[in-house]
């Protein structure tokens, strides 16, 4: 028998030899932290056994197999001190997750008392360091081993299995569980688990199901790691935009009106307004022109543009009105092919840059909806750009210098852009994805290549960041689009006088508003900068009842207005202390905090915010100084505390 192993060296034995064994051949260090293998490419329990000629790698907790198989068994574990706990619960499934695993239960559900008590049992089984075994049943010994031990969702499982596949299970101790594998070899490596949390889920995700409890846990070698990981849960927790839109008052959900269907609150709609404004301005630099479109459109449009066969799912259903039949808009594009189609245009009429801060709905499912962050209705920083095909290069030139011009506004670093392409192989695609590539490598933008999902009309670029909570996602993207100008039969006149189709890019640089937001409040943990800070300066008179004092915040407050500084002042009847600490909880950029020295001197004592040193200058100075770091668009310091 021979393995060659991943750094091409090789073993040879004379005999069939278990991977463990072979593990500890190469190294006791090594058979002590390996935690599965890959076998010619498959992952699999370190038990195997070898023979013949294979290649072998042997898999630790720091490849995502081992991570994967070490927590696939801690997921047992969790089954095993729920079972021994609750007698009468019924397991479903239990898999490793990216960051941890999770195990879903037929039972009643859990709070943080009953995860504690069942993490203390979790404990308990591991010092046992029971042996996990492996075995295979026939089909119907399979399902009567599972009715047997009351399990229905198992049995479930089984019967859906295809009638020849290899049905196995892993043994622990007492506890049994239907599973593929692969696993550690015994419990006694899990020493570092932390169940984090439990909520309710489908079985099998369909909402026609029967809700269980599914409880979230992880698990690492080091209890370093972990505590490292939870010190980071503890920072999720503090950046999440819903907790943060709730607590500064940006934004507020109510059952009544319905699952994704937030409402903006003034200060919220103060954040949203600033940034509508300030990208509205640079696309007029850059030669845009606005539109304002309807909400809504016949269904007639939508089938002209193939979002009726391509996206009906994905909007809400028509309303019949006096024999016509109208839907909320998913998107704008087809609006706005109406707006270049309003009157006859020659080439030199090209580029005609059309944009529109837009007000769009789409049906998404419940469970995928996220405070702003992904809803029902959202407002899109849409635009689409109608140009002749030799202005494609330059014009998509323009739109990617706008997106990093905007990254480096917002202090975004963390993105990689990506052509996003068709699968199928079709002409007009291929043409579509040749012109796009050639107009990055010609402008040098470093991409990946990736078949997704593409809107049905063109490939685009998509500028993908990785954001403080949570997977990437696409925030900006520029699409190139040969197909729609034809379906709505757009021209143009061209230099030799015949008639033309023009070639649009879909663009779109902050996507929708609601998610920047969300966005950019959880990388600042709501510190928003001082130029998107709903509130800017909070005025606090040292002593309330003073009418000399109260009448100089009342100048200090017009001066700053007049000049456009949205500033507050807090003259209620509460102790200066209380009313620190509640700015700070809303997290004012500047606290102004005034007594009789700044009366008598004319000045203004400030604190920033999350910082306790308060520094005095004059009225003008301090207004300057709030000026200058508006225009250059400074990062508040406590957004990277």
């Amino acid at each position: 028998m021979k393995v060659t192993l991943k750094d091409g060296s090789s073993k040879e034995y004379s005999q069939a030899m278990s991977i463990i064994d072979i593990a500890k051949d190469i190294s006791e260090g090594l058979a002590r932290v390996a935690c599965v293998a890959e076998l010619d490419g498959e992952v699999v329990d370190l038990r195997t056994i070898v023979d013949g000629e294979h290649t072998l790698n042997i898999l630790t907790f720091d490849s995502d197999e081992g991570k994967a198989a070490f927590r696939h068994t801690a997921s047992h574990v969790l089954a095993q001190a729920i079972k021994r706990l609750y007698p009468d619960a019924k397991c479903a499934i239990g898999p490793s997750i990216e960051e941890g695993f999770y195990y879903d239960f037929d039972i009643a559900p859990l709070d943080r008392e009953a995860l504690d008590k069942i993490e203390k049992e979790m404990k308990k089984i591991v010092k046992e360091g029971a042996t996990l075994e492996r075995f295979t049943l026939p089909r119907q010994e399979a399902i009567d081993l599972m009715r047997k031990r009351e399990e229905p969702y198992k049995v479930e499982l089984i019967e859906d299995l295809p009638e020849d596949a290899e049905i196995s299970f892993y043994q622990q101790g007492e506890y049994i569980d239907l599973c593929a594998g692969p696993h550690l070899m015994n419990t006694k490596p899990l020493k570092a688990m932390k169940l984090i949390s439990s909520s309710g889920a489908y079985w099998r995700g369909n909402e026609k199901n029967k809700m269980l409890t599914r409880v979230y846990g992880t698990a690492y070698t080091k209890k370093a790691d972990l505590d490292a990981y939870l010190e980071h849960l503890e920072d999720i927790k503090k950046r999440d935009h819903n907790k943060l839109g709730r607590e500064l008052e940006l934004f507020t959900t109510v059952d009544v009106i319905g699952q994704g269907l937030p409402l903006l609150m003034p200060k919220g709609v103060q954040v949203i307004q600033t940034l509508q404004r300030w990208i509205e301005d640079e696309e007029e630099k850059r030669g845009y022109m606005r539109t304002k479109t309807p909400l809504m459109a016949k269904s007639d449009l939508y089938k002209i543009s193939g979002h009726w066969d391509h996206y009906k799912d994905n909007m809400f259903p028509a309303m019949e009105v006096e024999g016509e039949s109208f839907v909320l808009r998913p998107m704008n594009c087809p609006h706005h092919m109406m707006i270049y189609a309003n009157k006859m245009h020659s080439y030199k009429d090209l580029p005609i840059r059309i944009g529109e801060i837009a007000h769009d709905f789409r049906f998404e499912a419940s469970g995928t909806l996220k405070g702003i962050e992904r809803g029902r209705h959202f407002c899109q920083n849409d635009a689409h750009l109608f140009v002749t095909p030799e202005q494609i290069e330059s014009e998509f030139k323009q739109v990617v210098d706008l997106i990093f011009d905007t990254y480096k506004d917002f202090n975004i670093t963390d993105y990689r852009c990506v052509l996003v392409k068709y699968h199928d192989d079709d002409e007009m695609w291929n043409t579509a994805e040749d012109a796009l590539r050639k107009v990055l490598d010609d402008i040098g933008i470093e991409y990946t290549e990736e078949i997704g999902e593409a809107a049905f009309y063109g490939p685009k670029l998509d500028v993908n960041v990785k954001p403080a909570i949570g997977n990437e996602y696409t925030l900006s993207t520029c699409q190139l689009d040969f197909c729609l100008p034809a379906k709505f039969n757009l021209t143009y006149i061209d230099k030799d006088g015949t008639k033309k189709t023009p070639v649009v890019l879909h663009r779109a640089i902050l996507g929708s508003l609601d998610r920047f937001m969300a966005y950019i409040l959880e990388e600042t943990k709501g510190n928003l900068p001082l130029w998107l800070a709903p509130v800017q300066a909070r005025i606090l008179p040292v002593k309330n009842e003073d009418e000399e004092l109260n009448a100089y915040a009342h100048e200090l407050y017009d001066f700053l207005d007049d000049n456009n500084i949205r500033v507050e002042i807090d003259e209620r009847a509460e102790k200066l202390g209380y009313r620190v600490r509640a700015a700070q909880v809303e997290k004012v950029p500047y606290l102004i905090i005034l007594g009789k020295n700044e009366v008598n001197d004319k000045t203004v004592s400030y604190r920033l915010h999350g910082e306790q040193k308060t520094t005095t200058v004059p009225m003008d100075e301090f207004l300057a100084m709030l000026q200058d770091e508006i225009k250059t668009k400074k990062l508040n310091p406590a957004a990277s505390k």
